[in-house]
Formats: C-alpha cells, sequence, structure tokens
C-alpha cells in the first residue's frame, strides 16, 4: 500500500517543477506543499493535528439526488459555503482542498473561512481570506491535494467553522463526499465574503473538495490524531442531518468532557467496501487506507469498521454498488490483516470493530449465508489478537430476542444503520484508555 521511496521522490520532483513553471506563468500551485500531513509556508515547523476531515470519493454517474448532480456537473462561477464541526481547537487553522479525483486542474478563484452562524450566515468579524503560498488564488492538478497558509483564529473544541470558496471557471466533474450529513449552500457568482445567506439558494447534503481542517496551538499533543474509517456506519448515515450525532461526533464530546487531548477524523464512507470499488461508495478501503488514514497530521489511532457491504451487497442489483462479488470470510480477514500491517508499520494502534447486525433492513441485504460470514469475521475480530483492542458493535447494536437484526430503539427507518441514540450507544462502549 505504501508508495515505493523511489516514487514518492519522483513524484516530488515532478511536481516541485510545475510549481515553478506555474510560478513562472504568473499562477501559483501549492500541490507538492501540500502533501498530506505535511505543513506548508511559514507554518511548516508548526505541530498539527487534523480536527476535521472527510474521505474523498470519484463523482456519481447517477443523478439521484442534487448532490450526485452537482458531482456531475460541477461548479461554474459559483461558490460554495461548507459547515465542519472541529474536534479539537487552536490558535491556527489551515485547510486542505483535494482534486483527488478530477480529470483537469482544478481553479481556486478564492477561499475563505470564519465562524459558523446559522445555516449559510457567517460572522462578519470573524471571516479570514485564505492563502495558498501567498497567494489568493491557488490551481490544484489532478490527483492532487493543496494545503492552505496557516491563518490565526483562536477555537475551541466542537465549535463550527464555515470554508467558503470561489470557482469562476468550470471545474468539471467534482472530488467530493456524498454523505455530509450536513447541508452546503451554493450561490451563483461571487459570495465568498458575504456574511449573509442571501445569495445561497441552493443546498445539497455533500461536501466537495473539502477533505481536511487542522489546528495548531491548541492542547492536543504530537499524534493526538484517532481516525474512524469505514462504511456507512462511520460516516453517519442514519444520524440526524445538521445535528453533528454521528459516531465521530459522539465520541469527540466523550472525550472533550473527559478532559482528553485528543482530535476525532471521520473518514467514513457510505457504501465502501473493503475489498472492492463501488459506484456510489468510493475505491475500496484497502486502496484509500493510506490517503485517508495513515498520511493524516498527527494520526495516533485508527478505528476500522468494514465487511458488511461487502457482505450484503451480494444479495441486491442496484448500480450505486456495482461491482458486487460474494466474498469469503477468510477473504475480508485478509483484508482486515493487510489494514493492521498498514497501521502497525507506521506506528499506528488499530481498533476492530465487529459487523454491525445485517438482519431486518428495509432492502435485500441478508440471507443466511451472508449471516454465516458476518458470524465467522466477527469471531476473528474478536479472538484473533490481530488488533491492538476491539470495539464489539454488533453486540452493542444487537437485538436480545435475535442478534443477527438491531435491537429496534438503535435503528434507522431502514432497518439496518444506526439511528442517533445507538450511534451513542457506540460511542459509550468505547474504552477511551484504548485510544
Amino acid at each position: 500500500m505504501a508508495v515505493p521511496t523511489l516514487s514518492r521522490r519522483l513524484l516530488m520532483l515532478v511536481m516541485t517543477a510545475l510549481v515553478l513553471a506555474a510560478t513562472a506563468a504568473g499562477c501559483v500551485s501549492t500541490a507538492d506543499a501540500g502533501a498530506p500531513g505535511q505543513p506548508n509556508g511559514d507554518a511548516a515547523a508548526t505541530n498539527w493535528t487534523a480536527a476535521w476531515g472527510s474521505a474523498m470519493q470519484f463523482p456519481i454517474p447517477l443523478d439521484q439526488t442534487p448532490a450526485s448532480a452537482w458531482s456531475q456537473q460541477g461548479f461554474a462561477d459559483h461558490t460554495l459555503r461548507q459547515t465542519i464541526r472541529l474536534s479539537t481547537g487552536g490558535s491556527s487553522v489551515r485547510v486542505h482542498l483535494s482534486n483527488q479525483y478530477g480529470t483537469q486542474p482544478l481553479k481556486v478563484a478564492g477561499a475563505a473561512i470564519a465562524r459558523t452562524g446559522d445555516g449559510a450566515v457567517v460572522w462578519p468579524d470573524s471571516q479570514q481570506r485564505l492563502a495558498f503560498a501567498g497567494s489568493a488564488s491557488v490551481v490544484i492538478p489532478p490527483g492532487q491535494e493543496v494545503v492552505s497558509d496557516a491563518v490565526k483564529l483562536t477555537t475551541a473544541p466542537l465549535e463550527r467553522l464555515s470554508v467558503t470558496t470561489h470557482f469562476a471557471e468550470p471545474t468539471g466533474p467534482t472530488t467530493f463526499h456524498r454523505s455530509a450529513t450536513a447541508t452546503s449552500y451554493r450561490a451563483a457568482g461571487d459570495h465568498l465574503t458575504d456574511p449573509a445567506a442571501d445569495a445561497f439558494t441552493e443546498t445539497a447534503d455533500s461536501w466537495f473538495y473539502l477533505s481536511g481542517v487542522d489546528v495548531a496551538g491548541g492542547a492536543s499533543r504530537a499524534r493526538s490524531t484517532v481516525v474512524l474509517f469505514g462504511d456507512s456506519l462511520v460516516d453517519g448515515v442514519g444520524s440526524t442531518v445538521n445535528s453533528d450525532s454521528r459516531l465521530s461526533d459522539d465520541l469527540a464530546e466523550r472525550l472533550v468532557a473527559a478532559q482528553q487531548p485528543l482530535s476525532v477524523v471521520n473518514t467514513g464512507i457510505g457504501g465502501n467496501k473493503l475489498l472492492s470499488d463501488a459506484t456510489c461508495g468510493g475505491e475500496k478501503a484497502l486502496a484509500r487506507f493510506e490517503r485517508d488514514v495513515l498520511d493524516r497530521p498527527g494520526v495516533r489511532t485508527v478505528l476500522v469498521h468494514l465487511g458488511g457491504n461487502d457482505i450484503g451487497t451480494p444479495q441486491m442489483d442496484d448500480g450505486c454498488i456495482r461491482p458486487n462479488p460474494r466474498v469469503t470470510g477468510q477473504q475480508l480477514i485478509e483484508g482486515y490483516q493487510e489494514l493492521v500491517r498498514a497501521a502497525h508499520a507506521r506506528g499506528v494502534k488499530i481498533i476492530g470493530a465487529t459487523i454491525l447486525p445485517l438482519k431486518g433492513a428495509k432492502f435485500p441485504f441478508w440471507d443466511e449465508n451472508a449471516e454465516r460470514t458476518r458470524e465467522e469475521v466477527n469471531t476473528w475480530i474478536r479472538t484473533s489478537g490481530a488488533f491492538d483492542a476491539v470495539v464489539d458493535i454488533a453486540q452493542v447494536l444487537a437485538n436480545p430476542t435475535d442478534p443477527a437484526a438491531p435491537r429496534p430503539g438503535y435503528v434507522f427507518v431502514d432497518g439496518l444503520h444506526p439511528n442517533d441514540t445507538g450511534y451513542h450507544a457506540i460511542a459509550a462502549a468505547i474504552d477511551l484508555t484504548t485510544l
């Protein structure tokens, strides 16, 4: 999974050459300075902590929602305002923008950050324009990510910020995160520093290009980032939109209440699989683990929940989850072992989470063969000793009278995903000392 050292050096040389050429032409790209986990500009010596994050996906070809439509159409002279909640605070902040799945250079005409008011409203006295290697605009090559220069902004744990970006020219299909469980706002034209919401008349429940927000100067120590990695359960599907009730939010609140200076980053993707890509579920977990987990600033621990989609989707035939080959328990175990090896090679603790109950979903996601595979994998997660710790999500969510199905009070209306109460129960079952 790791990129060979020679390839990394060659990539850096090529990217440096691109930056020099762009600078000579009068535009500045910071793709080289913004390698994941690495500060740039005058912040090079700063100890950064990932305070918020999102796993990026390729655009969805199915026109199912405003979000998937935006992902295909992209933006053209639009301003996009996106709200996130920090898991920890600090005195400086920087923003990651990703063109991971772009097929053309992404031109960001301007970007700003501010404290969030209500909806698309921001607090005027908190607004600051972002710069990229000193430039107000940036060009992000396909397959790359940039990190903004640091700005002085004192933030607190669990505080909401809004990141606003203006795209003056057509972007083409977007790099995005489908199931944000949060509302993003779009305006026609340049409204980068508008504090009011009047111009932001379009909405979608996804994040676009925004892959991370880091803080520095807070209480967090070095290597203090906990990453939650996985599928829709990690992503927060089933939680109330705009309520910050995902598992990652509940865990962050527990850590703040316990006065433990750790941050929490959510890199779940709804529909994500361990072993294969999915049309609406992004790259397989094995392919994105390094980028979405190990390269985050200050990562110390990763909690993994995966396998449910690999097991459940072969019972379905839906364009969103293809391809959906049948898998064995042993194949899933070998995939988990690969994640364990990759984490330990980077000195990162890895916590295994048992696969949630699959029976009772309001779509054909379960049969007896699927249940046998789930039980086989869950037994291995609990007993193999491969992980540094285990969170028994299956036990937390299980119906006492039928453990293959979820507890009624903990399940969303689709019969599969946890609701707010279910997510709260899972977070309460995590032993904070294992993080």
